[in-house]
């Protein structure tokens, strides 16, 4: 007897719309005959903690729920570009592709909206869906040889000094070239995928997903030397804080933790990429024409009269 297709549901559950969602799109599921297991997207939101406290040692893989693992097809993640980059720490270890429905505002990470979900779904059940594959990175605090914190990254690893607005200084290794020194208020290491994030907010460029390179952005640096450097992502990159204070480090805007003069920060890419389900033909161009307004034709505005 053949087995039932599994298939995931990772739901905002702070939103009554992914919610309510969430019920539809089980019973549809379940009527077709796929086994349904839904759980909350909190479960992937490491939050944010202090490693001389708490030590975070079982890894990046702690996130996945029980329940998934690699026989599961795909699963529906229900919620805005917050949930949809916790969802990708729950899925991306067991590499289990994620089908985003945005329930949430600007929905730049969604595949789907609501108001086209039979179709939708009609898609998925008849098995007409392809795969796109994201880099993501694995973000490690280290003291000495001993792992303090860790999480993976989807879009990007920003560290810096509380308040942001207080210059600190950084010496940065990337693999085996010589390390760096920069002064500024702090810095951003993204992925293609980060780099319509916190990265562009910063000054740096955007890059194509399919591109194979990491992003590193000094933010407001102290010098007009110092500029966004694109570089392999088969490069590890490891981030000594030189200032005598404690820095913060946050990840993926829902993660972070302390990081103290004596520690360092390793980011490697993952082994384990992030799967989005694609339902069309995914062009990234058109996603920044009609999220982010690039490329749009310049009209004049009309002369007084």
């Amino acid at each position: 007897m053949q087995s039932a297709v599994r298939v995931g549901l990772i739901v905002n559950d702070g939103k009554n719309l992914a919610i309510e969602t969430a019920l539809f799109i089980q019973s549809k599921l379940e009527k077709e005959g796929c086994e349904v297991i839904r759980v909350s997207s909190s479960g992937g939101m490491v939050g944010f903690a202090n490693p001389d406290q708490h030590l975070r040692t079982l890894g990046y893989r702690a996130c996945v729920p029980e329940g998934f693992d690699s026989s599961m097809s795909l699963a529906i993640v229900l919620g805005g570009d917050g949930t949809v980059l916790s969802a990708a720490r729950q899925t991306a270890p067991v590499q289990i592709p994620i089908l985003t429905v945005n329930t949430g505002h600007l929905g730049f990470l969604a595949e789907a909206y609501l108001n086209d979900l039979d179709r939708v779904l009609a898609q998925i059940i008849a098995n007409k869906w392809e795969i796109e594959e994201r880099t993501s990175l694995v973000v490690s605090v280290m003291r000495g040889d001993q792992r303090r914190w860790e999480a993976l990254c989807l879009n990007e690893m920003a560290l810096h000094r509380e308040p942001l607005t207080s210059m600190c200084h950084f010496e940065i290794s990337i693999g085996r070239h010589a390390p760096v020194d920069i002064s500024a208020d702090g810095v951003i290491l993204s992925t293609p995928t980060g780099s319509t994030a916190y990265s562009l907010s910063a000054g740096g460029p955007v890059i194509t997903p399919d591109c194979p390179v990491l992003q590193l952005t000094p933010i407001s640096p102290h010098s007009l030397a110092s500029r966004a450097l694109v570089f392999s992502d088969e490069e590890p990159v490891t981030v000594f804080p030189a200032t005598p204070e404690r820095l913060m480090m946050v990840v993926d805007g829902s993660a972070g933790c302390y990081v103290w003069p004596e520690d360092r920060v390793l980011i490697r890419r993952s082994n384990h990429p992030v799967k989005f389900v694609r339902l069309t033909d995914h062009e990234f161009f058109q996603v920044l024409r009609n999220k982010l307004g690039w490329g749009l034709p310049h009209v004049a505005k009309p002369g007084k009269v």
